[in-house]
């Protein structure tokens, strides 16, 4: 059992005695034999020839053969002329496939499997601590991992543990910094999960490369209440790390995935499903992974019944595509996509095609033909029977038009096993018949209140916004309307009005489309992340020409919408459209649509300004703020996710369900919530649909479906300010009395200087707790400042806490500064800075700092004394927090520096301890102290002195001549030795790095100086 604040390494013990019970020769514990601890063991790699050969050849492979596979999988695990995405995915495919041996010229060829997938107690599971690697690049510390997985000799997983007083995050950001080229990248070719954990908050997983927002928590249930053990049990048992390696990690688009536990769950359930030949629903809320459930099953079935064969029935392109190409391509089997109901059928009488989709367009009202086409197709076809065991996966199972669909594939596939799949809850009238058309739900349920709170979707907050329409003079528009409709018959006049509806929406519709652009506008400017360029919207407009109408206003408003918003529909421009439509009496509104299509587009055709705007919308969100839709892009796997949705179109059930969850994607840090904002009144009365789901907009579900889908906005941000502001001052209380800059900065920092704090790393993790609630408490005060008028705080409250949050991101600043932490562009980002320029400063006041891209080094070696004036308030306000602040940054920058050039930086140090001595004594004056800093902080950036003979040029000549006792023709003799000598990539390989130590040893007599000067050579770039 662990105890609050226990030391890592007794943590670490814990993980290793529960992985293999400290047996060494036999596995103990959950499965795996401890290897030991290598720390100080040379040559440790990611793939350990002495634990791979063994297994193999008691595989009974011939020896030969065993020596050409390890040859072509060492050779599959290096990184030469290759991104680690890229070496990571060809690796996993050699691991889960095996590689083809011929054992000699003309013999048909063994495939070797280096890893027994089927039987996991037939490997050797293996866990090393303190696994030190070699790092690549000159100026890298070897990093040294707390435990590696090795299966079979085949580093397969990391864990960086950290005591539970420290974060996980820590651990997280420890192992992205191992997977940067400059250390230890090149072990990662192999790692198919990484770990990080603590018995405060568990185990964190990811595979490489995912960035710290996106690791995942592991939830199942147990009897273990202790999380970190509770987590190890459950992830690295030996069965379920190998499966979740095989069964559920994917390679798609660049980006490596490893299943959330509702999608590992979702499959296992589906398993037993497929066991038993019984079908279902697999209900899994929008954005929490469904496709690549449908994936994952999909190649689980083709590969555990040979003869299986797979319809995917989908409308989503992107998920056509993935099927397609990422997922099977590593098998080599094709996948057929069907382009009709004809087409489909031979496919289905064609067994070479194992997998095939259907791709089922949908836009619109259109849908519902194109479904009927297709299932008319299907019965009517005149090809042969369909051959083969076939499992039938229909995507968006809620809607009508996928149950008919389902019944018509039925009657052509009596015996195929159907799975339907659907991000929303079915409907209360449709949930009777889709459970009997395709089965009960596989599963649980994974509603979006669960998903919520396990942080794989955000929460919604929601606002309905009135725009009032009134008519003025209803007098004269009657007499408006009987002056242009004069001569016709009461039932022609009848039959016009019943076509437009009311006169009132026709006639207030632009000023009511101009009311809510300017509204959007405003956000645009006001909203923290809509401002910054971090964010976007959509807006759902209720039909073609309302959309054309408001992309006109937005283009002539003269704002910041006006060159960065585009019009995505479904409508594509046709002459024969607008033929016959000529009245002489005005533009109708297929003539309207037409002229707005043509202006914007030219030439161009729908599909590449499509294409364009899209591409913008998701990865240059600065430059593409809005789109305004009607029924495309707000369902399907590539629709893109926004921050706002803002709806003028009256929608329902699954439509509305849809199209909020546009807006409930994780985004980075800094976008806590998705929102929606309603001009429609779709809820009516938000307080009975935040209590009741089952009434107005969704009452076509039942409660329980949507339960905890939507809160109100205002009274929400209240609570979020009030929670920020608590953690604020709980995290204030631990600074003594009278909490002036020396109480907060001893607090925090290390006033005299981090080598000799005792408690450097205990501050180190309060400053990453100031940073991220001084940021969070920044966000909640600017959701409200922007609009105060709902929120519950009076404007003595919001006043307070007004000068709360200046003073709190002013101590931010100033600990940062003052502690020499690294700049954080994270916590710098431009939303950041926009709620500090537009809500937190009072209208007088100047701009907190300007220190988003340049550090104290950099100010200080610029600005000399001046560099006091561009400090937080809060940093300059006494001489002393300056000069500390200055030294701690300093002396950091020596200690980074040092391996280039020892000697000199040993200099640089004895210089800086100097002046800060005089400036203690007072030997100095202040002004004239800070000059002397900087002129030391210029010769420290240069990495050498300034007074060299002729000859000694470059900077690795200098660092020669500097640690060769000024011995000029010593270090031209070095450096014309080893640049005649080191072989290109020398670093990092040891029978290269041979060859550079024996050129040194020919010329250095004393072993110690060889060593130092082989060690200044690796770390300089030049040589």
């Amino acid at each position: 059992m662990s105890k609050i604040g226990e030391a890592e390494r007794k943590a670490q013990n814990r993980v290793i005695d529960l992985l293999s019970g400290h047996q060494t020769d036999a596995p103990g514990g959950l499965g795996w034999r401890y290897l030991g601890d290598w720390l100080k063991r040379d040559g440790n790699a990611n793939i350990e020839e002495d634990l791979l050969r063994p297994w193999l050849l008691s595989r009974r492979y011939a020896p030969e053969i065993v020596t050409q596979a390890i040859t072509l999988l060492k050779r599959e695990a290096r990184m030469e002329g290759t991104k680690l995405y890229e070496a990571n995915q060809s690796f996993y495919e050699m691991l889960r496939y095996g590689v083809a041996v011929a054992p000699g010229p003309g013999e048909a060829p063994i495939t070797v499997r280096f890893i027994d997938w089927g039987d996991p107690a037939a490997n050797d599971m293996g866990v090393a601590e303190e696994v030190a690697i070699e790092g690549k690049d000159v100026k890298a510390w070897n990093k040294r991992p707390d435990l590696v997985l090795y299966v079979n000799g085949i580093a397969l997983g990391t864990v960086e543990l950290k005591k539970s007083t420290v974060g996980v995050g820590e651990g997280i950001r420890q192992t992205l910094d191992n997977q940067r080229p400059e250390f230890i990248r090149h072990f990662f070719t192999t790692v198919q999960i990484t770990f990080a954990g603590n018995d405060s908050e568990g185990l964190r997983y990811a595979p490489i490369l995912t960035p710290q927002p996106y690791w995942l928590a592991w939830k199942e249930e147990s009897e273990i209440s202790a999380r970190l053990d509770r987590d190890v049990t459950q992830m690295m048992a030996p069965a379920r790390f190998l499966e979740l390696i095989h069964d559920f990690t994917l390679f798609d688009a660049g980006i490596k995935k490893i299943a959330r536990p509702n999608q590992y769950f979702a499959v296992k359930a589906a398993q037993e499903r497929v066991a038993a030949h019984e079908g279902g629903i697999i209900w899994q809320t929008q954005g929490s992974g469904k496709s690549l459930i449908m994936v994952m099953l999909a190649r689980w079935i083709r590969e555990a019944q040979p003869d299986a064969r797979i319809l995917v029935v989908t409308d989503r392109k992107e998920l056509d595509r993935q099927i397609s190409e990422d997922v099977f391509g590593g098998t080599g089997d094709k996948v057929r996509r069907a382009k009709s109901g004809t087409d489909l059928m031979a496919a289905l009488a064609d067994p070479t095609d194992r997998v095939v989709c259907s791709l089922v367009h949908k836009f619109g009202k259109r849908e519902e033909t194109e479904m009927a086409e297709l299932i008319s197709d299907i019965q009517s076809a005149k090809i042969g029977a369909p051959v083969g065991d076939f499992y039938v996966f229909i995507d968006e199972a809620h809607r009508t038009q996928s149950g008919k669909l389902a019944r018509a594939m039925r009657q052509v596939l009596p015996e195929a096993m159907f799975i339907g799949f659907t991000g929303t809850p079915l409907l209360k009238s449709d949930k009777e018949t889709s459970l009997e058309t395709f089965g009960p739900y596989i599963g649980k349920p994974y509603r979006f209140d669960e998903a919520v709170e396990d942080g794989v979707v955000l929460d919604l907050r929601y606002e309905a916004r009135d725009i009032d329409q009134r008519i003025s003079a209803p007098g004269k528009i009657d007499a408006w309307f009987e002056a242009k409709t004069k001569g016709l018959t009461p039932i022609a006049k009848a039959t016009l009005k019943a076509r437009w509806g009311t006169l009132q929406r026709v006639l207030s519709s632009r000023d009511r489309l101009e009311q809510i652009a300017n509204d959007i506008i405003m956000d645009m400017e006001m909203k923290p992340r809509l401002n910054a360029g971090m964010g976007n919207s959509m807006l759902v407009a209720g039909s073609i020409p309302e959309a054309c109408k408001f992309f006109e206003i937005f283009r002539k408003s003269g704002s910041v919408l006006a060159d960065k918003c585009a019009i995505v529909t479904s409508y594509k421009r046709a002459a024969p459209e607008i033929t016959g439509e000529e009245t002489g009496m005005g533009e109708t509104e297929k003539q309207y649509v037409h002229r707005v299509y043509t202006d914007l587009l030219g030439e161009t055709s729908e599909e590449d300004y499509e294409e364009e705007a899209l591409r913008l919308f998701k990865k240059e969100p600065g430059r593409m703020k809005l789109l305004i839709v009607v029924s495309r892009l707000l369902t399907g796997f590539d629709a893109p996710t926004a921050t706002y949705i803002y709806i003028d179109k009256q929608m329902r059930d699954h439509g509305l369900f849809q199209a909020i969850c546009r807006v409930n994607r994780l985004d980075g840090d800094d976008k806590d919530f998705g929102y929606i904002v309603d001009y429609k009144d779709l809820f009516r009365n938000i307080e009975s649909a935040v209590d009741d789901y089952t009434s107005e907009a969704f009452d076509a579900f039942d409660k329980e479906d949507v339960e905890g889908l939507i809160t109100d906005r205002a009274e929400q941000a209240d609570q979020d300010l009030r929670t920020a502001r608590d953690a604020w001052l709980g995290l204030m209380d631990g600074v003594d009395q009278p909490k002036s800059d020396d109480e907060i900065f001893a607090y925090f920092s290390s006033p005299q200087g981090i080598d000799i704090d005792p408690d450097s790393e205990e501050k180190a993790r309060r400053r990453q707790a100031l940073y991220k609630i001084a940021g969070r408490y920044a966000r909640a005060y600017a959701n409200i400042a922007a609009e105060p008028e709902g929120s519950g705080f009076n404007d003595l409250e919001l006043g307070e806490i007004r000068r709360e949050v200046e003073k709190a991101i002013g101590i931010r600043d100033a600990v940062r500064l003052h502690s020499g932490d690294a700049v954080d562009m994270k916590l710098y980002e431009p939303a950041m800075r926009h709620l500090i320029d537009n809500y937190i400063r009072a209208e007088d006041s100047e701009v907190i700092s300007h220190l988003d891209d340049i550090s104290l080094i950099d100010l200080v070696e610029s600005k000399g004394a001046d560099a006091v004036n561009d400090l937080p308030p809060a940093s300059k306000r006494k001489r002393e927090n300056v000069a500390d602040a200055i030294e701690n940054n300093v002396r950091k920058l020596i200690i980074e520096e040092t391996p280039v050039n020892p000697r000199f930086y040993e200099k640089m140090s004895e210089l800086l301890t100097d002046l800060v001595r005089q400036r203690r004594e007072e030997a100095i004056e202040y002004a004239e102290y800070l000059e002397r800093i900087a002129a030391l902080v210029r010769d420290a950036k240069a990495g050498h002195g300034k007074e060299y003979p002729d000859s000694i040029k470059s900077a690795g000549l200098k660092a020669l001549f500097d640690n060769l006792d000024t011995d000029e023709a010593m270090a031209l003799t070095v450096d014309r030795a080893v640049r005649e000598t080191t072989p290109f990539g020398w670093r990092g390989n040891a029978m290269k790095e041979r060859k550079v130590r024996r050129c040194l040893q020919q010329i250095l007599d004393d072993p110690d100086t060889v060593e130092r000067i082989f060690e200044i050579l690796k770390n300089q770039s030049e040589y």
